[in-house]
């Protein structure tokens, strides 16, 4: 039966910040029936391209959500480099590695999409569920309590308001207020002291630039100079560096145009329109801890990333995707509270090897070096096998074998579908490969099952797949098997439909 932690809450889940983070969050519980509060200081979405790189796992969450088509037409893969000495056009090289999809790996390129457009088909998304951000609305005070917590919430300069909620969840960003007003410090180093502007424009057509590269001026006098063409248009994203710490950036629009003039062959009159910019100083940083009590630290507000390999977005959609399957099972399927102690386990050790893969990036390409993007980046070898969600009950695995605690693999399910088909949506999967299922029948509601044969991505036996498409559990019989649906609320069902 669905259960709630206090019918007298105002909501389930408060959500502060609405990014890509929250917005992923929001729409993953709103699919899982749970009542979560989306509120946004800004009066819109973010408006600037600032994180415009999907990596291939990134891409699979999206599937799940429901929303990849929409991201897909939205987007494109990345352009090769150009490099630029003056106005004499030099080599090409990519700077993301290509490949071709396999069974395995369905989504196997990093996919170039403005931030602010990945936002907008995420909200598009969660209002076709039914849920909505309020924008304009500010958190000015946090309070819990021993079965919630308080907020007061302020909207326009109106009367504060009091939200009581089960859960909060910080989505707000680098200079995040719930992370201060818990007092929870961030610990990090600066990447890089000297300052960089970043900026959307819309370039004349006659401009020296082409859409088929993506053009970079390494030595320009000032400081290295790129221009991104965006997707969908004429805008291109410029990120501009500077030799001097001490400098001082003008992010108006007559500086970014004087700006583009003075290091590359474009004129100033070139720029048609500056839509956005702003300026920052790259750093890594970490949060002492992720969870507070019943409020947690996701996304930027958990992590802060230099913009090299495109890790910060992608990391804080997965926080989410990770926490919200476990909300879910707490608040609605009587799953005990302690399964929420996995979301700080899992996350944290991730952000920190992530952080560091930023932070060499970033350095390198500083240097001068064309480092060139590949597996590391795109975060489908990151998992979870030392989580204490995590059961193996297999032995003698060859070193390679599919583990409890990876990425579940694609692959074919027969009748034209795919194994993504069968996971989609929020429920567990369970799969016997090349094996029967259990005896006793374990299919709900909540846990789907099916039979593949033998399959070289998983090898033989039963496996689990999580919500958030990772295999909790692994065995070669079901030992074990309905002691970890109860600990994490999925017990058996009398509900014999089997795939």
């Amino acid at each position: 039966m669905d259960t709630r932690t206090d019918s007298g809450m105002d909501t389930d889940v408060l959500i502060v910040g609405a990014g890509p983070t929250g917005l992923v969050l929001a729409i993953d519980l709103a699919r899982r029936g749970v009542r979560a509060l989306l509120v946004e200081k800004a009066d819109r979405l973010f408006p600037g391209s600032r994180g415009k790189g999907l990596q291939p796992r990134s891409q699979e969450v999206l599937d799940d959500l429901g929303v990849l088509p929409a991201i897909h037409a939205a987007g494109s893969l990345y352009p090769r480099m150009r490099r630029w000495e003056g106005a004499e056009r030099q080599g090409e090289w990519d700077m993301m590695e290509r490949a071709e999809p396999t069974e395995r790996i369905p989504y196997a390129n990093t996919l170039l999409i403005p931030q602010s457009r990945t936002q907008e088909l995420l909200h598009a998304r969660l209002a076709e569920l039914g849920g909505e951000v309020r924008f304009g609305t500010e958190l000015t005070g946090l309070r819990q309590t021993e079965d919630g917590i308080e907020a007061e919430l302020c909207r326009g300069g109106a009367a504060h308001e009091t939200v009581r909620a089960a859960y909060l969840v910080a989505a707000d960003g680098g200079r995040s207020t719930v992370r201060r007003a818990l007092g929870i410090g961030m610990t990090g180093e600066t990447v890089d002291p000297r300052p960089m502007l970043v900026a959307d424009v819309r370039l004349s057509p006659e401009a020296i630039v082409d859409r088929a590269n993506w053009h970079v001026w390494p030595a320009a006098p000032g400081g290295g100079v790129a221009l991104c063409p965006l997707p969908g248009g004429d805008r291109f994203q410029l990120m501009a560096g500077f030799e001097e710490e001490t400098a001082v950036v003008d992010t108006a629009p007559q500086a970014v145009r004087a700006l583009l003039a003075a290091r590359t062959p474009l004129a100033a009159e070139d720029v048609v329109e500056v839509l956005w910019a702003s300026d920052f100083r790259a750093r890594a940083a970490m949060a002492d801890r992720f969870r507070a009590g019943r409020v947690f630290l996701t996304g930027d507000a958990a992590h802060i990333h230099s913009p090299a390999g495109g890790q910060g977005l992608n990391t804080g959609i997965q926080d989410a995707y990770n926490l919200g399957w476990k909300l879910g099972q707490v608040l609605r399927h009587g799953a005990p509270a302690t399964l929420l102690d996995s979301y700080e386990a899992e996350r944290l050790p991730v952000a920190a090897g992530v952080l560091g893969i930023s932070t060499r990036i970033h350095r390198a390409s500083a240097e001068g070096e064309n480092t060139q993007r590949g597996e590391e980046v795109q975060q489908l070898g990151l998992g979870y096998r030392d989580s204490p969600l995590t059961v193996e009950t297999r032995a003698g695995l060859a070193e390679d074998a599919l583990r409890a605690g990876d990425r579940a693999p694609d692959g074919p399910y027969g009748d034209g579908r795919r194994l993504f088909d069968l996971f989609r949506g929020p429920h567990f999967t369970l799969l016997a490969v090349g094996a029967g299922l259990p005896a006793r029948p374990v299919a709900s509601a909540r846990i789907r099952t099916a039979r593949i044969a033998a399959y070289e991505a998983y090898g033989t036996g039963l496996f689990l797949i999580r919500p958030d498409g990772y295999v909790g559990w692994a065995g070669a019989t079901d030992d074990g098997l309905e002691a970890y649906l109860a600990a994490v609320g999925a017990a058996p069902a009398p509900v014999t439909a089997r795939s």
